[in-house]
């Protein structure tokens, strides 16, 4: 492509973003214009020209911290980088990409301020908005036994019902406007109420996007096939490493059965990505440039999630936690791997900058959590239940009965305190050290007790309870501190 023609682009789609308002830029960057190959890459250089001149105001509007605005940048180039990389490859289907840009960037971006009533409602409650999505485990079945995994795996009999699960999605989308869904487990894959079957559901809301975590091992060319039609759904498939540290965890055969996985998807144009686990053991290897280069190039993943271990589960073992200075080289390795690579890797605990911090607890652009057992935790990490959606359902209430839970109402306000609600960089604390469980330990155990939220089991109760994992969370959590509270004000604060 001509220099001159991409300059001359940029600086139509420059005019274009300058004068056009909510749905008339969707409408103006439509599926046809997403697919246009000059379109996407000029967008992708206005975003890098600016990000280079730290014109950070260009990309990100409001009164969040400078270094914020710049990770935010940063992070949407490589997303816009990531997709742009696959359809060229072919990796993306044109189906695909017209239900992403019609559910993802009309329904869920364009539509959503004219949500005017669910807005409002929100507002008279006190709260800027409602969730932007819901991370739901329809069952705790798994065809796997990894050592340590909170889902307890095994052949478990706990599982929503087809009409909760049903019900569940389309109060959502009605009270909240939710068009995105998160789908981890137990393996959703193995979901199934009588002759309904997860797929079924999925394809009852092509209205939705929705992305699933899953070991990937039942991922089958009938199954291949037919997410290839839906065009809804991207899996997040869950290594450990190379073939022998994904093994060790997960089963001798897992990772040939997740290369064969990723090749029917890759034929079929459905883009999916990889969920790491990073310990203390295998961090420097998951951020390393061959295991990198092998899934995002060779492989074909289009973004990646990074889960950081946490002390929940069973048997958990706090030396696999990365410490306070693997989890700070993290950081910094994770910022050099989107910058200079252009993945989309995001790490829940080092990127909280681009999430505007924590968000759990149903905040705005947030989340609930919802398991087999319909209990609704603030996370995924917070094992702590503030309400039960089989006992709100019997007393004939709804998903925003759960939403008014104690416990996350507890917990929006300390996100408002903590930098959300602020309306100056100033404001903002430390967004480096993000997590509610994790960073403020001490503080989710307060609110967990004071407003009687209950354990999800006795790992869960051991972890308030146990002297020796609060002495290790003191500790964590001071010298976490110490390392990140200069970065904040010298490189965000400013």
């Amino acid at each position: 492509m001509q220099v001159k023609s991409v300059k001359s682009a940029v600086s139509g789609l420059a005019r274009v973003l300058r004068g056009a308002r909510g749905r008339n830029i969707i409408e103006r960057l439509s599926a046809p214009a997403f697919k246009n190959k000059l379109i996407r890459k000029s967008l992708l250089l206005y975003l890098k020209e600016n990000l280079r001149r730290g014109n950070y105001n260009a990309i990100v509007a409001g009164s969040r911290p400078r270094g914020v605005k710049r990770d935010v940048g940063w992070a949407a180039w490589a997303l816009l980088h990531s997709l742009d990389r696959a359809m060229e490859e072919g990796r993306l289907s044109e189906r695909f990409a017209d239900r992403l840009v019609e559910v993802f960037l009309k329904d869920m971006v364009a539509n959503w301020a004219e949500r005017g009533d669910i807005s409002e409602s929100f507002r008279k409650r006190g709260e800027k908005g409602p969730p932007g999505f819901l991370v739901i485990s329809p069952a705790k079945a798994c065809n796997l036994r990894c050592p340590d995994c909170y889902a307890a795996s095994g052949a478990n009999p706990e599982k929503l019902s087809a009409e909760e699960f049903r019900r569940i999605l389309k109060e959502a989308k009605e009270l909240w406007g939710v068009r995105f869904f998160v789908i981890s487990g137990g393996e959703p894959f193995l979901w199934r109420d009588g002759e309904t079957r997860f797929l079924d559901i999925v394809e009852e809301n092509l209205d939705c996007l929705f992305m699933v975590y899953t070991n990937g091992t039942l991922i089958d060319d009938s199954v291949a096939n037919r997410l290839a039609v839906l065009a809804n759904l991207t899996p997040a498939i869950s290594l450990e490493g190379f073939e022998a540290e994904t093994d060790a965890r997960r089963g001798r055969g897992t990772y040939k059965k997740i290369l064969e996985a990723m090749a029917r998807l890759r034929e079929r144009g459905i883009p999916f990505g990889i969920s790491l686990t990073a310990t203390s053991q295998n961090h420097r290897l998951l951020l390393s440039d061959e295991f990198l280069e092998e899934f995002f190039e060779r492989q074909g993943a289009t973004y990646g999630w990074i889960f950081q271990y946490m002390p929940i589960g069973r048997k958990t073992d706090l030396s696999l936690v990365p410490t306070p200075e693997q989890r700070h080289w993290m950081w910094k390795r994770g910022w050099e791997v989107i910058r200079k690579k252009g993945y989309f890797l995001m790490d829940f605990w080092n990127q909280g900058t681009v999430s505007a911090g924590c968000i759990s607890g149903g905040r705005h652009t947030g989340y609930l959590y919802i398991d087999w057992n319909a209990d609704v935790y603030p996370c995924v990490f917070v094992p702590y239940a503030g309400a039960n959606l089989r006992e709100i359902y019997a007393r004939g209430g709804n998903l925003n009965d759960a939403y008014e839970a104690q416990l996350f109402k507890a917990l929006r306000r300390w996100h408002n305190a903590y930098g959300y609600g602020k309306t100056s960089p100033e404001e903002h604390k430390n967004w480096l050290a993000p997590c509610a469980i994790r960073d403020h330990f001490f503080m989710m155990k307060r609110l967990v007790k004071v407003c009687g939220a209950r354990p999800a089991d006795e790992g869960a109760r051991e972890l308030l309870e146990n002297p020796e994992h609060e002495a290790w969370f003191r500790e964590y959590d001071k010298r976490f501190s110490e390392i990140t509270e200069p970065l904040w004000r010298k490189d965000y604060i400013r």
